[in-house]
């Protein structure tokens, strides 16, 4: 599902109002830059019946290059981890 896929499909869900793709563009923009805000500060954001993001730590590893078979080190690094809530997880 794309950006514009998930515009589309709260439009739609949203029948009677009068909502326009722009204005819940800007709302979607606004809530994921807000959720992105949450895991930076506070390591974690959770939604009840959907899941959990939260910051994960890499450990620096070897690896190799892929073209010369070259062994590299790759630093250490974060990311962001999600775990499914339950709910979510027995509706796939």
């Amino acid at each position: 599902m794309t950006k514009d896929d998930l515009v589309t499909a709260v439009v739609k869900s949203c029948k009677g109002d009068d909502l326009s793709k722009r204005l819940v563009s800007d709302v979607i923009d606004a809530t994921f830059d807000s959720i992105g805000k949450s895991i930076k500060k506070d390591k974690r954001f959770s939604y009840p019946a959907f899941g959990t993001f939260t910051v994960r730590n890499r450990k620096a590893r070897k690896g190799r290059n892929p073209q010369t078979g070259e062994e590299i080190k790759i630093k250490a690094s974060k990311t962001v981890g999600f775990k499914p809530a339950p709910t979510l997880k027995s509706s796939l």
